[in-house]
């Protein structure tokens, strides 16, 4: 089991480094703070992202959407 959430983890950690390049781009970053077995991903937002009225949907509509359409295991993203 401890295999698989490692495996899990680096799998959400190559897909964040697909979306940072986005966030850079306004100044903003994503920072991987924690994966759970049951497929909860936790995130801080940095730069720009950390204090931007619109992290929120950046969360849910971007990072979530893409982490679930990429990683079947990933069900929710929570920023923290």
């Amino acid at each position: 089991m401890q295999h698989r959430d490692r495996d899990l983890k680096s799998r959400v950690k190559r897909e964040l480094g697909r979306i940072r390049p986005t966030l850079k781009r306004d100044g903003g970053d994503v920072k991987l703070v924690s994966v759970s077995n049951d497929g909860v991903v936790k995130v801080r937002m940095l730069g720009a992202c950390s204090h931007c009225p619109a992290a929120a949907m950046t969360v849910k509509g971007v990072i979530e959407r893409r982490l679930r359409k990429a990683i079947s295991e990933v069900k929710k993203v929570i920023s923290i």
